[in-house]
């Protein structure tokens, strides 16, 4: 599985405008919502229930929300590069601005898990991160994330 298994081209948002975590959860669950045909609510309490648990900022200035969605047929990923940097209650302090929302259907199991390792193993790398903070529009970045990681080779 690579990252662009998991998001589409029309799934990635290059200057998402948000001024909080909370409206950055909103406008992320509106977008997976129309691309995946769930419920927008649904989706944004799945995220919001999740940021209870404790924050989806893995630090380096990004997020990765996630949850599971009963009706999901299978894996969905989204990502956003904002215009501006976020409060995102992350533990290194350093405000986001990089966030890559994943959804899974209930059963995923491991292949949740994977997913995510995945996508935690390329945002941090500092070279990948400065490219998509440099990528301007969303074809640029679908190329980024389309890169193998440095690891694999």
């Amino acid at each position: 599985m690579t990252i662009t298994d998991l998001v589409a081209p029309e799934a990635i948002l290059p200057a998402l405008k948000v001024i909080s975590k909370k409206q950055a959860l909103q406008e992320l669950a509106a977008r997976a919502a129309s691309l995946t045909g769930q419920n927008e609510r649904s989706v944004f309490e799945v995220l919001l229930q999740r940021e209870k648990l404790g924050t989806t900022a893995v630090g380096y200035g990004v997020a990765i929300p996630h949850g599971k969605l009963p009706k999901l047929e299978k894996l969905f990923g989204l990502f956003a590069r904002l215009e501006r940097p976020i409060d995102f209650e992350a533990m290194d302090g350093q405000p986001v601005d990089l966030i890559f929302l994943l959804l899974a259907p209930e059963g995923a199991g491991a292949d949740h898990l994977k997913a995510l390792a995945r996508i935690a193993r390329l945002l941090r790398d500092q070279d990948v991160a400065k490219k998509l903070r440099a990528s301007r529009d969303a074809q640029a970045i679908y190329s980024v994330l389309a890169l193998p990681p440095a690891s694999a080779a």
